[in-house]
């Protein structure tokens, strides 16, 4: 090694050692490119010599050139891209990046843009600016007419970016701060070096996500505020050197930190005072630090929420102070290792009192680790690199892209897609190789169009895009669109494996949607999305498609920067039946009817970050969260908000079952008004409240206490209404919430309730056949547009309709229909059961009517009796459901087996008859029973008959009142089960009945 050279790194070190000076001028192989060459894409703007009259010399000022080229992507496009190429490009002034704009740098090197030295305006602090700073780049709402305000970026500024691009301060710009980013979803600052110099800070207030981006010198790396709209910070792979007060200064940053390597500073994170936040660190490091490494304000309140797990500390006196009290945590010999650090409200189970209190489990180490390996893969060279549209694709919208796309993917394994939205009409399956590159999801899409046939009528989940798997496949900047009425569509079922990648996507629909400006002469279209059909209420789209994201049969890997607003889906993100170590950044979900995340036999998934929004249109009544027989799961910094227009309260956030060893660390349960989500957790098969609306860390474990049964024993509560309790023949229950489209199991062997499937059709009542197939009655609405055989799907009132005032005030045109599934794999085995002529089937195993009739025109006793002329069949072969109007308004269904009474109600008279039943199902010789009734019946052993009707009501089989049994809540259905246990669902409950 040359003596100059040996000279300049003992300089560097002294530097660091004395002064905290940075030991690296950032152009080591963490900087370097990642996008190391030119992609053509024809509706992306290029900042070259060509098209801007510049020079990219770090030299010639280029400020205009620049402003003036982010503007052109905005008025041409509305969003976009602007490619910069490598190469200096200096500049004097704040650029203005405006919503759903991108800079995106490419070359060897990375491009660097400078702020020159002593630039106008960045000497002295505007003391009516919020960050009291100026700012090399600013993302704004909207780029702003001369003589017009400034709009700071917010809750609506989506798709924005700056990805492989550095920056630096030069000299001379004391009040510099190189980003300002309060921006919202799908929005990111990635791979970017800051040389941040003599200047204040890297950026000032941020938002949504940030990865591989290192901060060198300034005040600060990052000082902020709360982000907007006051959600979660996901930073992910970070490095912080030589800043002169902090690393990060805060309030309300809601910080969620995961590999983030912080060197020669006084303080880590500094916690400004008076003001809480939700800090979550993971596999950190901190190296050299003078301070306190973390500084806190607000302790003992249960906002004020610290969590951090796996920090590596080499000379870290002191690792926390609290500002008021002015107690410090001091470190632990030269180096050492926090494995967990938890500060706040806790809860060590279901049942512990919650208690404020510090985990501070630290052990020694003799050797400083090595940085955590990164679970975020690189891309394929660039070299690999095939562009879809070279290969014929148009990306236009209209055109079926469907062959070419899924041709390309056979034959290539990296697929770059240029701006465009392209549409298909089947699946599009990954190989185990593939990675699909795009650059601004809401710029590329694919989609399919209303009614597509592939999509649309009755049918089990179909993808609009599929991986393979376990393959270990990418899919990056590039949205999914199921459009409106596509009823079977679910936008992506992914089944890679741990080392897949899944990032930068939107799942478009509803909220979130931008349209290109329109053409000259084009007519002006109308505002999409939530906006289309139901501004001022329901849209009937809503809530008619299965999940937009499906992660299932193994499926897992890395999930970054994922916004799913899909209204029409019947919930954001669904993930089942996997044990993959899996990792998910910065998921937001929000705006969907009846649920926004569901886990369901899940294990090895960590959750950072997760966003929950319940609009008030939409989304009222959703449930937020659903974590089912799950285990080895943690979710950190979990935010779960109503919005201040929401009228109407919820009971809980989240709802859990059969749980073990589940953290969740540092939970945001809040809303404006007084309608916060009455308990943030529930956990159903304990009957177990969690009630602080706030706090540091809940444990669920395997320990938690169990139900026993007794005379009356509430199984669970928190159901909207539930109804259509059935048993099969091993004694285990089934029971739906038919407006939340929901189907439960209450397990005979495990005495725990699960949550069997939540499709996207409403089920109005269930019944199982005699090989414990269950059948699903449910409400099909055709879709407008879909057609069978070159026809309108249309569904016309029978002639029994008319005796029930039910059949009007819109209740038409829908058809009352049955699927069937296998309760041991629901969601691979739905299908539709066909219908035969009734007397068919001799001798049947059981008929199934209605279990109560609403007839307010006094026609119960003549249509009870009628004979109806078609009957759907089970899959046993035996087992009938007649075709009778009133199943579209019964809650329950009650089996005629032949010579057997069948004991059903009528409603409207508050009366239950009984009926023969004959071999083929019909029945007749309609008898009263009792002056009792309203939704269902149940009959034991003896003959007894059980009434509900407020309480329920027991005969013997003469009719004769023999006793009441008083219950919680009123009674909707009831069914017996193992152990002659009775079975009664109410409104809001399900109950066990041990009966005498």
């Amino acid at each position: 090694m040359k003596k100059n050279t040996l000279i300049a790194l003992a300089v560097l070190f002294i530097q660091a050692v004395c002064f905290g000076k940075p030991l690296t001028d950032g152009k080591d192989n963490g900087g370097k490119s990642i996008y190391q060459a030119r992609l053509d894409d024809a509706d992306a703007v290029y900042f070259t010599p060509e098209n801007f009259n510049i020079k990219a010399d770090g030299k010639t000022d280029v400020s205009a050139a620049l402003q003036q080229a982010i503007a052109e992507v905005k008025t041409k496009y509305n969003f976009g891209i602007l490619f910069i190429p490598e190469g200096k490009y200096l500049i004097s002034k704040t650029i203005f990046i405006p919503t759903a704009v991108r800079l995106i740098g490419y070359g060897k090197n990375r491009p660097q843009i400078i702020l020159a030295k002593k630039s106008p305006g960045f000497q002295t602090a505007d003391s009516t600016d919020k960050g009291k700073a100026k700012y090399m780049f600013w993302f704004v709402s909207n780029l702003s007419k001369p003589g017009e305000p400034l709009h700071d970026a917010g809750a609506s500024t989506f798709y924005s970016a700056i990805n492989n691009i550095n920056l630096k301060i030069e000299d001379g710009n004391p009040v510099a701060v190189a980003m300002r980013a309060h921006f919202a979803q799908h929005s990111f600052v990635a791979n970017v070096d800051v040389n941040i110099g003599n200047g204040k800070a890297g950026m000032f207030d941020v938002g949504n996500a940030m990865n591989n981006v290192r901060f060198f010198g300034g005040q600060y790396g990052i000082y902020t505020t709360k982000p907007s709209p006051g959600w979660q910070f996901m930073i992910v792979d970070t490095y912080f050197e030589g800043q002169r007060e902090a690393a990060i200064k805060t309030q309300e940053g809601g910080l969620t930190i995961v590999r983030m390597n912080v060197k020669n500073v006084p303080t880590v994170i500094s916690i400004n005072p008076n003001y809480h936040e939700k800090l979550f660190m993971e596999n950190c490091r901190f190296d050299r630090i003078s301070g306190p490494a973390i500084i806190i304000s607000n302790e003992e309140n249960a906002f004020n929420q610290i969590s951090l797990k796996n920090i590596d500390c080499r000379n870290v006196p002191i690792f926390a102070s609290y500002r008021r009290s002015g107690k410090q945590t001091p470190g632990k010999e030269t180096m050492y290792k926090v494995k967990r650090f938890i500060d706040g409200l806790q809860m060590d189970s279901l049942t512990a009192d919650p208690v404020y209190k510090t985990i501070n489990d630290v052990v020694p180490l003799s050797v400083f680790p090595e940085p955590v390996k990164k679970d975020i893969p690189e891309l394929p060279a660039i070299n690999t690199w095939v562009n879809l549209k070279t290969l014929g694709a148009k990306g236009d919208g209209e055109t079926d892209d469907t062959k070419i796309i899924q041709d390309a993917i056979d034959k290539y394994p990296t697929i770059y897609v240029p701006q465009g939205w392209y549409r298909v009409s089947e699946t599009i399956k990954l190989k185990s190789n593939t990675a699909l590159i795009g650059f601004n999801p809401i710029a590329t899409q694919f989609l399919i169009a209303d009614n597509t046939p592939a999509f649309g009528g009755f049918g089990g989940p179909k993808a609009l895009l599929e991986s393979a798997k376990g393959g270990a496949n990418i899919l990056t900047g590039i949205g999914l669109s199921t459009n409106e009425d596509n009823p079977r569509a679910v936008a992506c079922k992914w089944m890679s494996g741990e080392n897949s990648y899944l990032n930068d996507v939107k799942f478009i629909g509803g909220h979130g949607g931008l349209e290109r400006p329109a053409k000259q002469n084009e007519p002006k279209k109308e505002r999409t999305g939530i906006y289309s059909k139901g501004y001022n209420g329901a849209d009937p789209s809503w809530d008619m498609q299965y999940w937009s994201l499906w992660v299932t049969d193994g499926g897992g890997g890395t999930f970054m920067n994922i916004w799913t607003a899909n209204t029409y889906a019947t919930n954001g993100a669904y993930f089942s039946n996997t044990s993959t170590p899996s990792h998910v950044y910065a998921l937001s979900v929000e705006h969907h009817v009846r649920n926004e995340v569901r886990f369901n036999n899940v294990s090895n998934f960590n959750v950072y970050a997760l966003q929950l929004e319940e609009e008030s249109r939409e989304s009222t009544e959703c449930q937020p969260l659903e974590v089912e027989n799950c285990s080895n799961m943690v979710f950190a910094n979990l935010y779960t908000f109503r919005v201040i227009r929401v009228n109407k309260p919820a009971p809980y956030a989240i709802r859990e079952w059969g749980g073990k060893n589940i953290e969740f660390l540092n939970v945001h349960n809040y809303s404006q008004i007084k309608y916060t989500t009455t308990n943030p957790l529930y956990d159903i098969n304990s009957d177990t409240e969690v009630r602080p609306w706030e706090f540091a860390r809940l444990l669920i474990d395997d320990n938690n206490p169990k139900i026993s049964a007794n005379k009356i024993t509430r199984l669970a509560t928190g159901f909207e209404f539930a109804n259509g309790v059935c048993a099969d023949s091993k004694g285990n229950i089934y029971f739906s919430e038919q407006r939340m489209k929901r189907i439960y199991k209450w397990s005979a062997d495990t005495r725990t309730i699960s949550l069997l499937a939540d499709y996207p059709w409403e089920p109005l009542s269930l019944a199982c056949d005699k090989n414990d197939n269950l059948l699903v009655v449910f409400k099909y609405v055709p879709k407008s547009g879909y057609l069978v055989n070159g026809k309108p799907e249309e569904f016309k009132n029978p002639p029994d309709a008319s005796g029930t005032s039910f059949s009007g005030w819109g209740n038409s045109g829908f058809g009352t229909l049955v699927y069937t599934i296998d309760p041991n794999d629901p969601d691979e085995t739905i299908q539709m059961l066909k219908k035969a002529p009734m007397g068919s089937v001799n001798p049947v195993y059981k008929a199934l009517y209605p279990a109560h009739r609403w007839r307010d025109y006094h026609d119960f006793n003549t249509i009870s009796v009628a004979k109806a002329t078609e009957c759907f069949v089970a899959p046993d072969g035996v087992t009938i459901i007649p075709v009778v109007y009133d199943l579209a308004r019964s809650t329950a269904l009650a089996a005629a087996i032949p010579g057997k009474p069948l004991y059903t109600t009528d409603e409207y008279d508050k009366r239950t008859v009984s009926l023969n039943v004959s071999a083929d199902g019909f029945v007749s010789d309609l008898k009263y029973f009792a002056e009792r009734g309203e939704f269902d019946t149940a009959t034991d052993d003896q003959g007894n008959v059980y009434i509900a009707d407020g309480q329920i009501y027991v005969y013997n089989p003469a009719g004769k009142q023999i006793k009441v049994i008083k219950v919680p809540e009123r009674p909707t259905s009831l069914t017996f089960g193992a152990n002659k246990m009775l079975y009664v669902t109410s409104h809001n409950s399900v109950f066990e009945v041990k009966v005498d």
